[in-house]
């Protein structure tokens, strides 16, 4: 089946070793653009997943990611980065890797071919019928998330999939299946360029989406970021001044006594009425 598989054709050019800088540079950059492209047509797809996620999410389920390689730690910079961003626990929205976290950094051997790893980790994650699963991987045919897949499934749990291959063993086990064919890659089968861009964009777009229409964002501002360093305490003092057309001063002193902007916001509305 390899061979079908988009992501493992040959790519479209050759002699890369030949080419100039800028030529391996504009070359890259050319099938970059057809990314978004590829990501346009499948919105529909992703509109689903979103609103299945919204709604369990809406009644206290959880969003869990896993995958393997480079698929594994997109989905675990997806996750977490939500909690700084958004304010919310790290048990909300859960990045799951094959080989465990060491492999964020060093390959682990033999990891992405265990079928049953990814359930034995999910179960100690306590996953249940009120949250939301979803497999990534380029190709589609991890094992791991495959068989991550078939087990949610069995125990009626909603499952989703970013795969850049059409009608993948992965999409054929998802209820909400997202294939972002984006072809060939400039070098052939490394997935972690044009499908793992992909991929990215797509998680963006699902946990940004869900974040909103679970009220974490107002206006177009984080008001429920954490005030972790100077430049986000600055980000804050400037998001209230704005809302509350307020000076420096005050929107610092709000914020260093409610340490959040939406509580800040609040109690300064509260205290005016």
């Amino acid at each position: 089946m390899t061979n079908k598989l988009t992501t493992e054709q040959v790519s479209d050019y050759n002699n890369l070793e030949q080419m100039s800088t800028t030529e391996l540079l504009t070359n890259m950059n050319n099938e970059d653009k057809l990314v978004p492209l590829a990501i346009e047509k499948a919105i529909p797809s992703i509109h689903k997943l979103v609103d299945v996620i919204h709604e369990k999410m809406s009644n206290g389920g959880r969003l869990f990611y896993i995958g393997a390689g480079t698929s594994g730690r997109l989905g675990v910079l997806d996750a977490s980065e939500c909690p700084p961003t958004y304010g919310v626990s790290d048990n909300w929205v859960i990045g799951i890797i094959a080989g465990g976290d060491v492999a964020l950094r060093k390959a682990v051997e033999n990891a992405e071919d265990d079928t049953e790893l990814a359930w034995e980790t999910l179960k100690e994650h306590n996953i249940s019928n009120k949250d939301v699963l979803i497999g990534i991987a380029a190709s589609g045919t991890t094992p791991y998330v495959i068989g991550g897949l078939q087990k949610a499934k069995e125990q009626n749990i909603i499952t989703g999939c970013i795969t850049c291959n059409e009608g993948s063993p992965l999409a054929l086990e998802a209820d909400f299946p997202i294939e972002l064919v984006v072809g060939p890659e400039f070098v052939t089968g490394s997935t972690r360029m044009k499908a793992g861009t992909a991929q990215k964009l797509a998680l963006n777009m699902i946990s940004t989406t869900v974040m909103i229409k679970l009220g974490r964002v107002k206006g177009n501002k984080m008001v429920d970021m954490q005030l972790s360093n100077k430049k986000l305490v600055s980000r804050g003092v400037k998001m209230v001044m704005d809302e509350l057309h307020i000076e420096t001063e005050l929107a610092s002193k709000l914020l260093q006594e409610h340490k959040s902007v939406r509580k800040s916001i609040e109690a300064y509305r509260e205290e005016v009425k």
